[in-house]
């Protein structure tokens, strides 16, 4: 690393946002969302939008049989399978109350099904939960469906049921082959079982198998990654999701307090690990897409950003381009372009409200237009590491320390800025260049309680 970028690691490594939505969920206003505005938004844009380009559904299954300390997604830990039937009975009720708002039979495009851990879930039960959800929709043409697998616990069944239901991508969580780290994450994840499910997952005619890896873990060193990666390139998965380990361990309490700050890695240590990744992705012919994903050219997801068409929400990066996601599940959170809407967290709560006929959203944010202009900027930047803007929007947002903050990145060189618009010239520091479009960040300057570090 030569002293250029580590300045601007030592500059820019601030905590921020990952810009999977805008505004970003801890700066939402609540006091103005409430479930009526909620349905009547679903009523017209959800519906005309699902009717026009189809709809994303993203469903939480939120069981693990065991934590991992690295997580932050909202689970529960339990080893009792009986929790699968009352749980799917109240995602299938929950689906049912969208169904009685929209009036309509909706084209599904996309589901992904995530965690927890999905794989925890019988086929038998995967395959009521979805044919259930399926038997009251259309299934788009080129559609695409998706699930996260544990590669411990995801067997032939699994794989084959979800096949037939029209699934044909999987990604495998990895995060560190190495037995130090894994301790340290409670994260025991031999390379054989992840050889055997992805062997077994191309056998049964999945085409796109990700494996997911994670960098900046506890006690992770510049060897150990690359052993790691190496590893994961003689399966040659189709992508490969190279994530920088969010440490928030204020939000998610003790599970992620499983190992001492001072054992991860510091940022110009996880930066090195990430730029010896790349290096070996791109080595192997694969090609960097969006943030921290990587795809060989093939695949769907590489051909989308090479378009333009890569879009980016609350499921990650995606190729589908439909602005209407209904999320099914605790925890998940729904998407109508002009509006956001959070279920309860709480398992229990969930099913309540459920049971009871009233959807469980519990918090939501209603977007307003500058809100929508400066999401589509972040957008832009998210997927295509550039950007654009009129003349009128410009002055709608033009602040001088927009202005000037603009101008002190491109003095740094991450980019450059042209006439109604800029391109990322350093996409590790996109986020950085995010943050200063975000109107809420400057009335909130105290975010080290809200995101992991940029870098």
């Amino acid at each position: 690393m030569n002293n250029r970028q580590e300045y601007l690691i030592n500059k820019y490594n601030v905590a921020g946002p990952r810009y999977t939505s805008y505004p970003t969920v801890p700066f939402w206003d609540l006091d103005k969302f409430n479930l009526d505005k909620w349905k009547n938004g679903m009523l017209s844009f959800g519906k005309s939008e699902i009717l026009a380009n189809g709809l994303s559904l993203y469903i939480h299954l939120p069981y693990c049989e065991s934590l991992c300390t690295f997580c932050a997604c909202h689970k529960r830990i339990t080893k009792n399978h009986g929790v699968e039937t009352s749980y799917i009975d109240a995602l299938l009720a929950e689906w049912q109350m969208y169904l009685s708002i929209l009036t309509i039979k909706p084209t599904i495009k996309e589901i992904h099904l995530g965690g927890g851990t999905p794989s925890f879930f019988s086929a038998e039960n995967l395959e009521r939960l979805l044919k259930g959800i399926l038997n009251g929709a259309n299934v788009g043409e080129n559609q695409a469906f998706s699930f996260e697998g544990h590669p411990n616990n995801t067997t032939a069944e699994h794989l084959q049921t979800l096949y037939d239901l029209g699934f044909r991508r999987v990604s495998f969580g990895v995060q560190d082959y190495d037995p130090i780290v894994q301790k340290a994450i409670h994260r025991f994840q031999p390379f054989e079982a992840v050889e055997k499910v992805t062997n077994l997952a191309r056998e049964i005619g999945y085409t796109s198998v990700s494996h997911d890896l994670v960098f900046g873990l506890p006690f992770q060193k510049l060897e150990s990654v690359r052993n790691t990666i190496l590893k994961t390139l003689e399966l040659k998965p189709d992508r490969i999701a190279f994530y920088s380990y969010a440490h928030v361990p204020w939000i998610k309490g003790n599970g992620q307090r499983g190992f001492e700050d001072e054992d991860l890695p510091s940022a110009n240590e996880k930066r090195v690990l990430y730029e010896a990744g790349r290096e070996l992705f791109e080595q192997a012919g694969y090609g960097e897409v969006g943030m921290d994903h990587f795809a060989l050219p093939g695949d769907e997801l590489f051909e989308a950003m090479n378009k333009g068409k890569l879009h980016r929400n609350f499921m990650g990066y995606t190729t589908q381009t439909s602005r209407a996601m209904i999320g099914l599940g605790a925890s998940s959170i729904s998407d109508i372009w002009g509006a956001f809407g959070q279920n309860n967290k709480d398992i229990e709560v969930y099913k309540k409200a459920v049971f009871e006929g009233v959807l469980p959203i519990d918090k939501g944010h209603i977007i307003s237009d500058i809100d929508l202009f400066v999401r589509e900027q972040i957008l832009n930047l998210m997927c295509n590491f550039k950007t654009k803007w009129t003349f009128k929007e410009y002055e709608t947002i033009h602040t001088d320390a927009w202005k000037e903050a603009l101008e002190e990145m491109e003095q740094d060189g991450i980019l450059e800025i042209q006439n109604n618009g800029l391109i990322v010239k350093e996409k590790a520091f996109v986020r950085n260049i995010c943050m200063v479009f975000d109107r809420y960040l400057t009335k909130n300057q105290k975010t080290e309680k809200l995101f992991s570090q940029t870098i």
